[in-house]
């Protein structure tokens, strides 16, 4: 009886092993926008390095997003199972600048990384403060999220930076196969130039300096192409302006004859409504509420470089480019 109580015990254990194993299997499937049989394993916190992996990494890569597409990127935390893929991954990637700090402090320190490459993908970049301008609540980000404001992907010049690393990972993950990673590099590092082109061709045109947005994730298309930001919330996007906060900036939209505002659909419209309501209420004017997307994950059948093309159609809007 004791001897078949013992085994019965073992079954179990084994079973439950099994099944978290096969649920971290299934979750890394899931959330794979690349080949799913590829012979590197790869994981990224989040959508946009996912993407630059599966771009570059193509046939040859399996590639994970930890984050689910489409999510609040600042305040998700790792569960067990992604503790699990990513013991399991080749290649680990992570933007780093304080968006995704708990890869570091919570995930690596969580798994044998021996044999593993892992990329911090805006080491070394030249980022910019991630201080708030007087309409946001920075203390509490800052000591969030650091000095610098982390939302580099945005920018096609410093995304291209940031996938460049994830090309020389993969040549030192994989060299035998470098020819075949070059060539798909190339390719995408025209795209980035294309639209790094398209942007400081057409933003050169702006009649206004000044864009007014929800969420203050663009100040690296702000510094890069020659214009400002106001926002309502700052770059980690989990404060509560105020209602003088708000008041404020529906006086400075005035003062600059602006009338369009803009939001990501990842987040509250509440915010844009209210400016439109009290900004058409003091002005007779018509306000539009108009998309800048973070690129968190495909939106309305639109991958990462349709949303970046997209951003410049918005934001030519705002800026009053004829």
């Amino acid at each position: 009886m004791a001897m078949r109580l013992r085994h019965e015990r073992v079954f179990v254990v084994a079973v439950v092993i099994a099944a978290i194993v096969m649920a971290g299997a299934v979750y890394a499937m899931s959330q794979t926008p690349g080949a799913e049989t590829g012979s590197i394993k790869v994981v990224s916190t989040f959508y946009p390095l996912a993407y630059f992996a599966s771009e570059i990494g193509g046939e040859y890569a399996s590639v994970t997003s930890l984050i689910p597409y489409n999510t609040e990127a600042h305040s998700w935390q790792p569960s067990t199972s992604s503790i699990l893929v990513a013991s399991d991954a080749d290649l680990l990637i992570y933007n780093g600048a304080g968006l995704d700090h708990w890869f570091e402090e919570d995930l690596l320190t969580a798994i044998n990384t021996t044999g593993k490459v892992v990329v911090e993908t805006t080491a070394n970049l030249s980022l910019i403060a991630g201080s708030e301008d007087e309409h946001e609540h920075g203390a509490a980000d800052e000591h969030e999220h650091g000095e610098y404001d982390p939302h580099t992907w945005i920018s096609p010049a410093l995304a291209k930076q940031q996938a460049q690393k994830i090309y020389d990972a993969f040549v030192q993950v994989d060299p035998s196969h470098s020819g075949y990673y070059a060539q798909r590099w190339a390719s995408l590092s025209a795209k980035f130039e294309s639209m790094d082109q398209e942007y400081s061709l057409n933003l050169s045109a702006k009649t206004k300096s000044i864009i007014f947005v929800t969420h203050g994730a663009f100040g690296y298309l702000a510094d890069r192409y020659g214009f400002e930001q106001v926002s309502v919330i700052g770059i980690s996007a989990d404060e509560q302006p105020s209602a003088s906060a708000l008041a404020g900036i529906v006086d400075m939209m005035i003062e600059h004859e602006t009338y369009v505002v803009f939001l990501d659909p990842v987040y509250t419209d509440s915010y844009a409504d209210t400016l439109k309501v009290e900004l058409e209420s003091r002005t007779n004017q018509t306000v539009t509420i108009s998309n800048l997307y973070l690129m968190l994950g495909p939106v309305d059948g639109m991958d990462y470089f349709d949303q970046m093309e997209a951003n410049l159609l918005n934001l030519k809007l705002g800026l009053g480019v004829p």
